[in-house]
């Protein structure tokens, strides 16, 4: 069904919306996470354990999208798993123990999970029909909303406030904005003889191979995000605020870098968007393994996020285009690259206690150039793959 120019644009303008808001309920918890730790009373190992559990919930909940777009359609989905997911962020800080921590963040990252995957999906389903590069943006999006979610939860922290009010507070609004922006999506819904996907189903082959491409930049994310401030601060010798700034840095890089890729992938193409992509977070890699002192690192580190930056935009666009289920193939590229992220901090803290952090970033850089060697399997992202898609659009309204 032929949809027109301006319903298409209040759909993108929608479906971005909803990624700012499931970014902030992330910025949301990351801001409390201190406070929660104390309210439960456990230490850095156990947070530890507990913080496994969101990538966890998220992995076995993300092939169940697909289904439940299936049975509900696209928008009735969206705004069902959205909402669980915003009033998700109310658990956490309830959690009076370990065992009740690890059981509330369960469920906040399987509610993520899965709204995840329906907005990523409807997100393809725009790009495609619209012809032109958006995810980029979208995803950029999600940084906004993660900024904004943890600016707002590092005043309430200044503030002292009890992050149970504050994440009560910030559900409910939350909630109500998703709820708003819900209404503007594309209510997709599959054609009546279409069969039902699976409950639980392995991801395709062609999600896998998509996904290792995801899982490299994902890997340079967090292991960026999560040990760029210990390296200038161990390595360098750095004072601790201008290591802190470091994750800031890297983060508003990316933003930036993803609010305006899509004009980039759409005059280039997906494949050397991501290759030269690759090629400047390898050098950022091995500029921050030589780096004598901290601007250097700090350029490094820039590289990285600006490289990486479209990747995962750009799988999920891969991935709604590789076969006939989208939400099936986008839901196993996102468990991979959940899984990424997961286990990359653990991952270059173990290489770091054998030898040291040089030698774990420079596996990071060895990552990165994985993303130069897997460009290729990306060329269905582009503008070209939505214009093949765009044929055997599902109807929408």
């Amino acid at each position: 069904m032929e949809l027109g120019t301006e319903r298409l644009k209040r759909a993108r303008y929608a479906v971005a919306a909803v990624f700012c808001v499931h970014g902030a309920v992330t910025g949301s918890f990351a801001t409390r996470i201190p406070w929660i730790q104390d309210h439960a009373s456990v230490g850095a190992g156990q947070l530890g354990l507990a913080l496994a559990f969101p990538a966890i919930g998220a992995s076995l909940a993300m092939p169940l999208a697909g289904a439940v777009s299936h049975r509900f359609g696209a928008r009735n989905a969206l705004r069902g798993l959205l909402t669980l997911w915003t009033l998700a962020l109310i658990l956490p800080s309830l959690a009076p123990n370990i065992w009740t921590l690890c059981a509330a963040l369960f469920v906040y990252g399987a509610t993520a999970g899965m709204s995840d995957v329906a907005m990523n999906a409807l997100g393809v389903d725009v790009e495609n029909r619209l012809n032109r590069s958006i995810m980029s943006g979208l995803h950029g999006m999600w940084s906004v909303g993660a900024l904004i979610g943890s600016a707002a939860g590092t005043l309430a922290a200044h503030l002292g406030s009890d992050a149970r009010l504050h994440h009560l507070l910030a559900a409910l609004v939350l909630t109500a904005l998703g709820l708003a922006a819900c209404q503007g999506v594309l209510d997709l819904r599959s054609a009546p003889e279409a069969e039902a996907p699976p409950r639980f189903a392995l991801p395709p082959k062609s999600a896998l191979v998509i996904g290792a491409v995801g899982f490299c930049a994902v890997f340079a994310e967090g292991a960026s995000l999560d040990w760029s401030a210990v390296y200038l601060r161990d390595v360098l010798n750095t004072d601790p605020g201008l290591a802190a700034a470091s994750t800031t840095a890297f983060a508003a890089t990316m933003a930036a870098a993803r609010l305006t890729g899509d004009r980039v992938v759409d005059r280039f193409g997906p494949v050397p968007t991501v290759r030269v992509g690759g090629v400047a977070a390898t050098l950022g890699g091995a500029l921050v393994v030589v780096a004598p002192n901290v601007p250097l690192a700090l350029t490094g580190f820039a590289l990285i996020g600006l490289g990486i930056a479209v990747v995962v935009p750009l799988a999920f666009a891969a991935a709604g285009r590789s076969g006939p289920n989208p939400s099936q193939a986008i839901a196993g590229v996102a468990t991979i690259t959940y899984t990424s992220g997961l286990i990359a901090p653990s991952a270059i803290g173990a290489v770091a206690d054998v030898t040291s952090l040089v030698v774990s970033f420079g596996l990071v850089t060895v990552l990165a150039f994985g993303l130069v060697v897997g460009a290729h399997v990306l060329r269905g992202a582009g503008r070209e793959g939505a214009a093949a898609a765009a044929e055997a659009a599902p109807t929408g309204k």
